[in-house]
């Protein structure tokens, strides 16, 4: 069990599969002990276990992170247990492909409170334990859609692209406001082959012809830059927005 002195804390939202598993394990290769929070129990303790098996300590939580209240008790939770987070990383999203003409008023509102108003969930009560310890790093998960407003026009993202638009406002903001105890940064994933999204699959030879990569991303491709800025010393990055995309061309 590492010591109050000598442990590393990471909180990762959306952590149980995905984009966020490979963050939680890398971050756990680095020497972080991980707090996961997720709506899928199978998959978080799944990635749990394997976080223990590379000799880590790990707590989960099964929690909808639209929720502030929730968000807020699992941070104080977090304080109480282990007395530290050293990086949060707000990765928790859901797509909402539906286009302005259709899109109902309950369907936008939890597109925002999913993507973006879980940022503030967790970054309002960390941001205040950080603070007091003296320094910590904050990365989100933003999206190229931010950028592009979407990879294809055939398929809207206009909700979804709102809210990851949002956190790079937010990002730069906190970045300022917070700035020097807290680097505050973001992360834009382009086409990203996961478990999560299948139907990448069956367009994967077209995409790929618009990435100067010549391939799609995967996961490991966005866990190591999170795991560089939770851990470079020293860190002269905030503020910023990183796209990882292969260079994606054609959006």
């Amino acid at each position: 069990m590492s010591s109050p002195q000598s442990r590393k804390v990471a909180l990762v939202t959306g952590g149980a599969r995905g984009i966020g598993r490979a963050c939680a394990l890398d971050l756990a290769r680095a020497g972080f002990d991980l707090v996961l929070v997720d709506l899928l129990p199978a998959e978080l303790e799944a990635t749990a276990s394997d976080i223990r098996g590379l000799g880590r300590e790990v707590a989960t939580h099964v929690a909808d992170v639209s929720d502030f209240t929730r968000a807020n008790a699992i941070v104080q939770e977090t304080l109480t247990s282990w007395g530290r987070i050293d990086f949060l990383l707000n990765n928790a999203g859901q797509s909402a492909p539906v286009g302005i003409l259709e899109i109902t008023e309950q369907q936008f509102d939890h597109a925002i409170a999913v993507n973006l108003k879980s940022c503030f969930n967790f970054i309002q009560p960390t941001a205040a334990a950080m603070i007091r310890q003296g320094g910590g790093r904050i990365v989100s998960m933003s999206s190229l859609n931010a950028h592009s407003g979407g990879v294809t026009a055939a398929v809207s993202r206009f909700a979804y692209a709102s809210a990851k638009a949002g956190i790079l406002g937010m990002t730069r903001a906190l970045a300022k406001e917070l700035g020097p105890t807290i680097n505050v940064n973001a992360i834009c994933p382009g086409v990203i082959k996961t478990e999560v999204d299948t139907n990448v699959t069956d367009r994967e030879p077209e995409v790929i012809k618009g990435i100067a990569l010549n391939r799609l991303g995967c996961a490991d491709d966005v866990a190591r830059l999170v795991t560089f800025l939770a851990t470079s010393e020293p860190c002269f990055i905030t503020g910023q927005d990183f796209t990882v995309d292969g260079f994606q061309f054609n959006v």
